[in-house]
């Protein structure tokens, strides 16, 4: 049985490779030549006031509009065209991992019936505020990062050449990243093939009233932990409707993985990139538990009040 699911992890980690191959290629491509190009420096000049309120150079803007409209793998192929230190990518890597591939994940939290605003207002408020109090905070992180464009910029001159260094810039970030996807894809598989994912959505079921929810809720919320809104997004659905899950434990459980889904994988993509990915993680944790708590209290005082005063007025 794990042959078979190692082949079949094997197979997914090939197929996704392939899948974000096929945006990381032409996006690292795309932004490499543009570096040459003045269209680049215009844009980061446009948008470099707004970057250093939250600490960072206007060129960082690439990859953050990249994560939010596409994903954290196409963020990654926009990092890698440029020269950061460690707390740039650091701070980047914060703010996409609460804030990314938001028509997608917006449209799964939409159809098992969370409202847009809520989703948008809690990922970008959390991004841009993790930002502001890293930048203040944390006054380290000075060295290059690694894996990032590190160094003097080439001097690259002839349209062949700035092509070929596009072309080669793109095929080392694939490979970088195939390391983490594929080995990453095999465990997810094995786990789904031994159940583990059941078990650990059983075993979660008293950690979901300590956050306001029902045990019922369990499972769309360990697909999301585990797998991400994205990926889990079929399972996730098919269990709010099957568990019966209402509206407003939903609604906690997605403020929840908004903060804090897919742990294992928003993280250890991190690692290429010579960034400290332990309080990346801790950091999102401990956000997502307090925010959770902290609504299903209000939440739940409201109703009492509200149910309090329709007895009055009988």
């Amino acid at each position: 049985m794990i042959v078979d699911s190692v082949k079949k992890g094997l197979l997914s980690g090939l197929n996704t490779t392939w899948s974000l191959g096929k945006v990381i290629f032409p996006v690292t491509l795309i932004v490499t030549v543009l570096q040459y190009t003045p269209v680049l420096p215009f844009i980061i000049n446009l948008i470099a006031p707004l970057m250093n309120l939250i600490g960072l150079p206007g060129e960082a803007a690439i990859p953050l509009v990249l994560g939010n409209f596409l994903n954290l793998y196409a963020a990654i192929a926009g990092i890698l065209t440029l020269d950061l230190t460690v707390k740039e990518v650091f701070i980047i890597a914060m703010m996409l991992s609460f804030s990314h591939n938001l028509l997608i994940e917006s449209g799964v939290a939409m159809k098992t019936g969370v409202k847009l605003w809520i989703i948008l207002t809690v990922r970008i408020g959390l991004a841009l505020l993790s930002a502001i109090v890293i930048n203040f905070v944390w006054q380290g992180g000075s060295e290059m990062a690694h894996g990032v464009a590190i160094g003097e910029t080439v001097e690259i001159t002839g349209a062949g050449a700035i092509l070929l260094h596009g072309v080669i810039k793109a095929l080392s970030g694939i490979a970088q990243l195939a390391v983490i996807v594929i080995p990453l894809m095999v465990v997810v598989q094995i786990m789904k093939d031994l159940k583990w994912l059941e078990a650990f959505s059983k075993a979660l079921a008293p950690f979901m009233k300590v956050l306001g929810m029902k045990p019922n809720a369990s499972m769309p919320f360990v697909t999301g932990l585990t797998l991400g809104l994205a990926y889990g997004a079929g399972v996730m659905i098919q269990a709010a409707k099957e568990d019966n899950v209402s509206k407003k434990d939903m609604t906690i459980a997605f403020i929840f993985l908004v903060a804090c889904h897919a742990v294992v994988e928003d993280t250890l993509i991190f690692i290429p990139l010579g960034i400290p990915v332990l309080p990346l993680l801790f950091i999102r944790l401990l956000t997502a538990i307090v925010l959770t708590m902290a609504v299903a209290y209000i939440w739940n005082r409201t109703d009492r009040v509200q149910r309090k005063g329709a007895v009055y007025e009988r």
